[in-house]
């Protein structure tokens, strides 16, 4: 063929693909659906709030289960010992340590790019950032924010006396007041407002064990990722794809590429009877996959049968077309008689035509279970409908629980880094302006005769002995923080806006209810503005 011929039939084929119809679930509200992806110990989340999810006694707080979908104006929260790690759809990350809590603040779409704001009410997270041209992510903090425009790593403290964030990968600005401050890898940046909050830039500390378990995450899911995409064939990233290598096998599909299925399953499995279904007022009813690899499939691309594995899933729609859209399951609702149930989507599924898999059966769902497998009789007509009828499903599962806890820190610098100090309330160690340090204000403690020395002085005396940054003194010498009246007011900061921004305006910092009437991603609307992101230490209590 000719090189002007070949020319003329990629500029065909190109316009032969924007020709095509856009996707049933348009974009219209620019919502974005995230993912909880692990969960280590106790984990809540709270859907809807008004200013500060720590503060708002009206907040419905509910047991977080692995895979929930999360959504703008969520609120999610680690409890002692547990860890938790959400992956977005463009790559990116967050993990949240022990006594975090995080909110969700903007999760949208503006022309095309992905834009990502988040705030840490408390605690200890690191996040890991590959965007695309044109997104935007950032973290605020008690005192600041942090930009990540390129690839990075960082890790942000939020502390009841002072905030730090450390540079572990790549570059990142940080906002404060009118200030942008670069970083780079290896640069750690702390406000502590008992030293009049002047920010004190110096050099990373070591690693520790929740730095190593995230390095760890990271790097495990970035290598299986790269092998899952070898089957894909397309530039689009989604969330999931790594627990596909973790926990199945591919297989060619002709006509269809490949196709995937989980390890141990056959003929008779059914892809629907490990999970449960949580309603969400915006989104309507989820499938929550209860496996580890339960995201991907149910929420993307399509199911094949094949007549050697059984149902295998196909990633259909990644990228080719434009941007993929998050379903709330990947299966179309039938009805028949009294009988409703579900039939997996298949990759050449027409909007309200009758699904192409109804002929391999209906998975009749009652009380949020698949109850049985029905196969359609000739001629047996079968309605497809948008929802599934009243009472086919029960109210959400979720288990309510109390609220986090507030968790008394404090932010201690010296050579090490800045880390963070749980305190005990029944210690005397105190904020010493003069020194800038923390010091134990206790009488020496009484030694014995056997560990005097000649002189009669005590060998270990303790007096005024200063708080080893990133340590923390066992029984009663552990580090307290401040009262919370004595520490000085911080700033009020709100999430940056990001640059070019069309897409709605968070003027003021608007939180988002979620408790709209309507059952689409469209109709989420506007509450009332939350609390900026300061910490409500510093004010002695609520906003």
């Amino acid at each position: 063929m000719k090189p002007k011929l070949i020319v003329l039939a990629a500029v065909s084929l190109v316009l032969s693909w924007a020709a095509l119809p856009a996707p049933a679930a348009a974009d219209a509200s620019h919502a974005r659906i995230v993912r909880l992806s692990l969960i280590q110990g106790d984990v809540r989340f709270a859907r809807d709030f008004h200013h500060d999810s720590l503060t708002d006694a009206k907040a419905v707080w509910e047991v977080a289960p692995l895979n929930l979908p999360i959504r703008q104006g969520f609120a999610v929260a680690t409890d002692n010992n547990a860890r938790a790690e959400v992956e977005f759809e463009n790559g990116a990350m967050a993990f949240l340590g022990a006594n975090t809590v995080i909110e969700f603040y903007d999760l949208s779409l503006d022309e095309g790019a992905v834009i990502t704001r988040l705030v840490l009410r408390q605690g200890s997270a690191i996040f890991y950032v590959h965007p695309a041209k044109g997104d935007y992510f950032s973290v605020t903090g008690g005192d600041f924010s942090v930009e990540a425009n390129g690839r990075s790593r960082f890790r942000l403290d939020n502390f009841d006396d002072g905030s730090t964030v450390n540079v572990e990968l790549g570059h990142v600005n940080v906002l404060r007041s009118k200030t942008t401050k670069a970083l780079e890898k290896g640069q750690t940046y702390s406000i502590n407002v008992n030293d009049g909050s002047a920010p004190e830039i110096g050099r990373t500390g070591d690693s520790d064990d929740f730095d190593k378990w995230v390095s760890g995450r990271i790097d495990s899911v970035a290598t299986a990722t790269a092998y899952s995409n070898q089957y894909l064939n397309s530039p689009a990233y989604s969330a999931g794809f790594a627990d596909l290598y973790s926990y199945g096998s591919w297989y060619s599909v002709p006509g269809y590429g490949y196709g995937w299925q989980p390890f141990g399953m056959g003929m008779g499995w059914d892809p629907f009877n490990y999970g449960s279904w949580y309603y969400d007022p915006s989104i309507g009813w989820n499938f929550i996959g209860a496996a580890a690899w339960g995201w991907l499939p149910y929420h993307y691309g399509g199911w094949l049968m094949s007549p050697i594995y059984g149902w295998v899933w196909i990633p259909s729609g990644f990228g080719y077309f434009g941007p993929i859209y998050y379903r709330p399951v990947t299966a179309v609702w039938v009805h028949s008689g009294t009988t409703t149930g579900l039939v997996p989507v298949h990759p050449a599924d027409t909007h309200g035509k009758p699904p192409l898999n109804l002929s391999h059966g209906v998975y009749a769902v009652h009380g949020n279970m698949v109850s049985q497998t029905l196969m359609p009789n000739p001629g047996e007509k079968w309605s497809v409908t948008k929802h599934p009828s009243g009472g086919t499903l029960s109210s959400s599962p979720l288990t309510a629980t109390a609220p986090p806890a507030r968790v008394t820190r404090t932010i201690l610098s010296g050579n090490a880094g800045s880390r963070a100090v749980t305190l005990s309330r029944d210690s005397s160690i105190g904020y010493d302006p003069g020194q800038r340090r923390f010091v134990n204000t206790n009488e020496p403690p009484k030694v014995s005769e056997a560990r005097k020395t000649e002189n009669g002085t005590a060998a270990d005396n303790g007096a005024r002995a200063s708080v080893t940054p990133g340590t923390t003194a066992r029984g009663s010498n552990a580090p307290v923080a401040p009262p919370r009246g004595s520490v000085a007011p911080r700033p009020n900061v709100m999430p940056p806006q990001p640059p070019h921004s069309t897409s709605p305006s968070h003027a003021g910092g608007a939180t988002w209810s979620g408790a709209s009437s309507g059952g689409s991603m469209g109709s989420t609307s506007h509450s009332s503005s939350p609390a900026p992101a300061s910490h409500s230490s510093s004010s002695g209590g609520h906003h």
